[in-house]
């Protein structure tokens, strides 16, 4: 367990280099999953846990973790799998994350490894399986898939948010404005793409949205191809920087490489923790950066831009 938490300690090594490091854990079958290494706080036995009275979701308690009181989440019973018994839970182990501002622990069976790998070689799902899962990527991995779980659309499911914009932070003249324009936004997760368009559609703007950075890249260069200018287009790009085949930095260092995209106005957000992504939005060369989710914040974001294009209605 401590080679784990050494190589979770060095996780900002892989940032920028279309790189990623999944830690790979079990649950009640040998099904192999996968979760973003640099998500993890820390990787710990399950201590016991104190109980939350009338507590009905997959939420089993509460871990006191050095100094802090974290929920714990039966990673199985929440994506529709069978609970862990009570008995069991001292042989099994806790993923604290930290996912869009909320820092809770995973149960889960066992905890295999640390993989080293590229986000060209992680996959979307097929859409044969529809969109009703909680699964966000595969990797073929020594013959079998691993498959990364959408943990956005859990923490949707667990804690519901609202997308509603406050009118103190865009009036109706901004409102007005805001008809004229399109924005692109790109993520792999269909629950962050739907919160975005909610909120970015109740403004009143236009959206187009791309599962990945090279469907973005590909919607880009084929408006190139067509003689199409993307910077009169698109007010700006709203991207996601953890995601399957390209991620959000690599995205942004090709635009800012093509001279015909070069002009784009992009800002990066994650669920991601930690100061290392203030430093690589300036290293790629975007325009900001942007933590999820909150939709006032989105908003806040986009009604800048707007102002700055129109010269500060």
């Amino acid at each position: 367990m401590s080679g784990i938490l050494d190589s979770v300690n060095l996780r900002t090594q892989m940032v920028g280099q279309n790189r990623m490091e999944l830690l790979l854990f079990g649950l009640e079958t040998d099904q192999r999953f996968g979760i973003n290494v640099f998500k993890v706080r820390e990787v710990l036995q399950c201590p016991e846990l104190t109980e939350v009275p009338r507590q009905t979701s997959a939420i089993k308690g509460m871990a006191h973790i050095r100094g802090e009181t974290i929920p714990v989440l039966d990673l199985s019973e929440a994506i529709g799998r069978q609970a862990v018994p009570h008995e069991e839970r001292e042989r099994c182990f806790l993923i604290v994350v930290e996912y869009n501002r909320r820092i809770l622990a995973f149960l889960v069976r066992r905890v295999d490894r640390i993989l080293n790998t590229q986000w060209d070689q992680i996959s979307a799902p097929p859409a044969e399986i529809g969109v009703e899962n909680y699964l966000t990527a595969i990797l073929e991995y020594e013959g079998k898939l691993i498959e990364i779980i959408d943990v956005e659309q859990i923490l949707a499911d667990l804690y519901p948010t609202s997308t509603e914009v406050s009118h103190d932070v865009a009036d109706e003249k901004v409102r007005e404005q805001a008809k004229q324009h399109h924005i692109l936004i790109v993520d792999d997760s269909s629950v962050a793409r739907n919160q975005m368009r909610r909120s970015l559609e109740g403004l009143g703007l236009k959206v187009t949205s791309a599962n990945n950075g090279r469907i973005a890249w590909g919607v880009l260069e084929g408006m190139v191809n067509k003689g199409m200018d993307p910077n009169e287009t698109f007010l700006m790009v709203i991207s996601d920087i953890e995601m399957p085949e390209m991620d959000g930095y690599t995205l942004t260092s090709m635009i800012r490489e093509d001279e015909r995209t070069r002009d784009l106005h992009v800002v990066l957000h994650t669920s991601l923790s930690g100061g290392f992504n203030v430093s690589m939005v300036k290293k790629v060369g975007a325009n900001g950066f942007l933590a999820k989710f909150d939709p006032n914040e989105l908003a806040e974001v986009v009604v800048r831009r707007i102002r700055q294009v129109e010269g500060g209605i």
